[in-house]
């Protein structure tokens, strides 16, 4: 999504094994478990068993596990469909925890068949799947749990060549596509346009609607394999928000559903352990919404909150982040802008 945009550093940024290490020590700085080496790691897009001379590979992944981070390679579908054993064998050999599979594009009878066998084989050698570029959902991680994640959304990544990915698009996937199972939407975008102030750019892209807007959906999106999509520099300069986002949790043990219209506005509740956690989001119109709290257990919470600040509606980057005690009783109110989001994290005090 990024672009390798990084900056402030002083070595050339790329596909090459100084811009990895980079986003291994960003990782490690925020407590993040993986980074996927992304398309341009291999030799060439089907000589995948090599890879690029500018990335060491080996390197990388050594690194990573002295720092307690994680690889994850893409690869193309098609090279890997034709030598499977061999490409995932050599892979593990190497030390990676799983694949993230690209542009598979169909669902015909070969196609979902070839899922299994990918599915298959990389749980015999313990390594996880996310397939990207991919059909909906239709239960294959029932019976194979390492696959975590699949795309079959218009995600974040789509904003890189077009203005379709709009707050509403956003409000209307969890009624429809994540009916179906977890998607790899890929959020955590910092450059945030309204409207008036977005353009297309493939190598610098922006998202349309507000940082929380972004930030609210690593609640409300189901992603046990979750993405954040920035450069790791502009992480960097962003720090208040990477903390809010890499307090929330991946997988949950509860959801309760607060409020939605399909295409309009939503917002949900997850519990994991003892903490609780809301997103909100809402279309192009800004709009309260009353949140009854009435899920809680007895006692005071402390909640943390992500919300939209008050010129959200001019410069979409603008929040706000507030404390409160709160109580099962309470009922809070979410006030969203134009495009808007709002998140909070309440635990008990």
């Amino acid at each position: 999504y990024n672009a390798n945009n990084i900056y402030g550093v002083d070595f050339k940024a790329g596909l090459n094994t100084a811009t990895y290490k980079y986003y291994i020590d960003f990782a490690t700085k925020n407590n993040i478990e993986y980074v996927i080496l992304d398309e341009g790691w291999t030799k060439s897009t089907t000589e995948i068993l090599e890879y690029s001379p500018d990335i060491d590979v080996p390197e990388l992944i050594k690194y990573g596990k002295e720092k307690g981070v994680e690889i994850i390679l893409w690869v193309l579908w098609k090279p890997l469909d034709e030598n499977l054993t061999e490409i995932l064998e050599t892979y593990k050999s190497w030390g990676v925890k799983g694949i993230k599979v690209d542009f598979m594009q169909r669902n015909d009878q070969y196609m979902v068949s070839s899922y299994e066998r990918i599915a298959k084989e990389c749980a015999r050698l313990e390594l996880l799947v996310d397939f990207h570029g991919a059909f909906k959902p239709s239960g294959l991680r029932r019976k194979y749990p390492n696959v975590i994640n699949y795309e079959g959304v218009k995600g974040s990544e789509n904003n890189k060549w077009s203005a379709d990915i709009t707050p509403e698009h956003n409000v209307t996937i969890p009624f429809i596509r994540m009916a179906a199972g977890p998607m790899d939407y890929t959020p955590g975008t910092m450059v945030n346009k309204q409207l008036d102030n977005y353009s297309i750019s493939f190598d610098r892209p922006m998202s349309l609607g507000t940082r929380a807007h972004q930030v609210a959906m690593y609640v409300v999106y189901e992603a046990p394999l979750q993405m954040m999509c920035e450069s790791p520099s502009r992480y960097y300069e962003e720090q208040e928000t990477v903390d809010f986002i890499t307090q929330i949790p991946t997988t949950w043990d509860e959801t309760v559903v607060l409020e939605g219209s399909v295409g309009n506005y939503i917002a949900v509740a997850r519990r994991k352990a003892d903490k609780w956690y809301i997103g909100a989001m809402t279309d192009w119109d800004a709009r309260e919404l009353e949140l009854d709290l009435s899920f809680l257990g007895e006692g005071e919470y402390t909640m943390e909150v992500f919300k939209d600040g008050i010129n959200a509606d001019r410069f979409a980057e603008d929040y706000t982040i507030e404390t409160l005690t709160v109580k099962k009783d309470n009922k809070v109110t979410a006030q969203l802008s134009s495009g808007g989001g709002w998140s909070a994290i309440i635990e008990k005090e």
